[in-house]
C-alpha cells in the first residue's frame, strides 16, 4: 500500500523570495504566530478562497487588494492565533492596519501586502500587538531554508507538524522550483479553496494564466479532500510568481511540466493535511468509480467522506459497508443501486447492492491499517474520482469541546 505524506519534504527555494517569523504575544502559548513572506521583486498572483458566505475580514481586505493591484503582490503578512472573523468594523480596520504598516515599511502600496489570519472566531482582533512587531518581522526576512521552515510553523493552530513540498526541474537552460505551505488540521471541507496554503515558485506566468493552472491542481487534490466537513471562514490558497528564473511557460512541454509539478506540490500538502487531520487514526482513500460525470462522482464521495456513521465506523475499523451505501444514496445523485459495487482494501463487500459472502477479518484488518482503500462503483458512466478523507475520533472531539479555552 502507497504510504501517504505525513511529514514536510525536503525544502526547494525559488529565487527571490525570503521568508521570517517570530512571537507577538497572539497565542496563549507563546508559540510563534506572525508570519512574512516578501519577493523584493513583486508577484503575479492567483487565488481561490472560502466559499463560506461567512468570511474573516482577510479575506474581504485579500480579494480588495488583488482586484485594486490587478493580481500584484509583494508581501504577504499571516497571523495565526486569531481567525479576525466576527469582529465587524475593528476588525476590517485592524487588517488594514496591518497592511498599511507593513507598506510604509517596505515602501509599496498597501494592496500589494496580502493578509491572512487563522485561529479562533469572534476575538478582537490584536492590530497593536502585530503592527509592533512588523519592523522586527520585516528585518528578519532571509531567503533560508530555515526561514522558510520557521514561517511554516509559525502559521500552525493545531497542526501537529509543519506541511511543506517542493519541487524543481530543467526547463531548456533554466529551471523552475515550486515551495508549497500550508495549515489545516481541523475544518477541513473544501469547497474551490482549502485551510491556509502558499505556493511561490519563480517562473515567468501572469496571473490570468497562474489562476487556470492553479483552480486545475487544487480540483484534483485540495479540493479533493475532507477531514470533517467544515467549510472554515478563512480558506485561502494563494500562487505567487515572480519570474526570477526568468523561464517563460510558452512552450508547451514547459507548461505540461509545471502543471504536473504544481499538481503534485498541492497532492502532497492535501496528504500531509490529511493525516495530521484531528484525531485522526485511520485516512481513508475514497475512489467513486463508474458515475455519470465527475461531479457526480465527487458529490457522491463528499456524502460518503462526511457521514459521521460511516466515519465512526471507520474508527472501529469496522466493515459495515451498508453505511456505505445509504449515505451515496442520499447524496443526490441518481443512479440504480442494483448496479452499486462496494470495496473495501481489494475485497468487493458488495455486490448489485446487495450483501455477498466475504471475509470480514481480512476487512477489518484493511481498515485497521494507517491508510485503507475503498471503491464505490456506480455503474453509471465512466467518470471517477479520488478523495482523500478519514476516521472520526474521540480525540477529535475532546480537541473542539477545548479549542477556545
Amino acid at each position: 500500500m502507497t504510504k501517504l505524506r505525513n511529514s514536510p519534504e525536503k525544502i526547494l527555494l525559488p529565487r527571490g523570495f525570503a521568508f521570517s517569523a517570530l512571537a507577538a504575544g497572539i497565542k496563549a502559548s507563546g508559540r510563534p504566530d506572525l508570519a512574512f513572506v516578501e519577493s523584493a521583486s513583486g508577484a503575479n498572483a492567483a487565488s481561490l478562497f472560502t466559499t463560506n458566505r461567512v468570511v474573516a475580514a482577510p479575506v474581504e481586505v485579500g480579494r480588495a487588494s488583488l482586484r485594486a493591484s490587478g493580481g500584484k503582490v509583494r508581501a504577504v503578512v499571516i497571523n495565526s492565533g486569531n481567525a479576525n472573523c466576527a469582529t465587524g468594523a475593528q476588525g476590517r480596520k485592524g487588517c488594514e492596519t496591518v497592511c498599511r504598516e507593513a507598506a510604509k515599511l517596505l515602501g509599496v502600496k498597501a494592496e500589494t501586502v496580502f493578509p491572512s489570519s487563522t485561529g479562533i472566531i469572534g476575538v478582537r482582533f490584536p492590530t497593536r500587538k502585530i503592527t509592533a512587531k512588523l519592523p522586527e518581522l520585516i528585518r528578519g526576512r532571509s531567503a533560508s531554508q530555515s526561514s522558510a521552515l520557521a514561517f511554516a510553523q509559525a502559521i500552525m493552530t493545531t497542526d501537529t507538524r509543519a506541511k511543506i513540498a517542493s519541487a524543481r526541474f530543467k526547463a531548456g537552460s533554466g529551471q523552475i522550483t515550486i515551495l508549497g505551505v500550508a495549515k489545516g488540521a481541523g475544518m477541513i471541507h473544501p469547497q474551490m479553496a482549502t485551510m491556509l496554503v502558499y505556493m511561490f515558485t519563480d517562473v515567468v506566468v501572469s496571473a490570468r494564466e497562474l489562476q487556470k493552472l492553479l483552480r486545475d491542481a487544487c480540483a484534483e487534490s485540495l479540493n479533493s479532500m475532507s477531514v470533517d466537513g467544515d467549510t472554515s471562514t478563512n480558506d485561502t490558497v494563494l500562487l505567487l510568481a515572480n519570474g526570477e528564473s526568468g523561464v517563460r511557460l510558452r512552450d508547451a512541454g514547459i507548461q505540461s511540466k509545471f502543471a504536473h509539478r504544481l499538481l503534485a506540490v498541492c497532492q502532497s500538502l492535501a496528504e500531509q493535511i490529511v493525516t495530521d487531520g484531528e484525531g485522526v487514526e485511520h485516512v481513508i482513500r475514497l475512489t467513486v468509480e463508474q458515475a455519470r460525470s465527475r461531479d457526480e462522482a465527487l458529490q457522491v464521495a463528499r456524502a460518503i467522506a462526511h457521514s459521521a456513521l460511516v466515519k465512526t465506523a471507520w474508527a472501529g475499523a469496522d466493515p459495515n459497508w451498508g453505511r456505505i451505501l445509504a449515505a451515496a444514496g442520499y447524496s443526490g445523485v441518481q443512479f440504480r443501486p442494483d448496479r452499486v459495487k462496494i470495496f473495501i482494501g481489494n475485497q468487493m463487500v458488495c455486490r448489485n447492492g446487495v450483501a455477498l459472502a466475504f471475509d470480514e477479518r481480512r476487512a477489518h484488518r484493511a481498515l485497521a491499517e494507517p491508510v485503507c482503500d475503498i471503491r464505490v462503483q456506480l455503474g453509471q458512466g465512466k467518470s471517477a474520482v479520488r478523495f482523500l478523507t478519514t476516521d472520526l475520533t474521540a480525540e477529535y472531539v475532546r480537541i473542539n469541546a477545548d479549542y477556545s479555552t
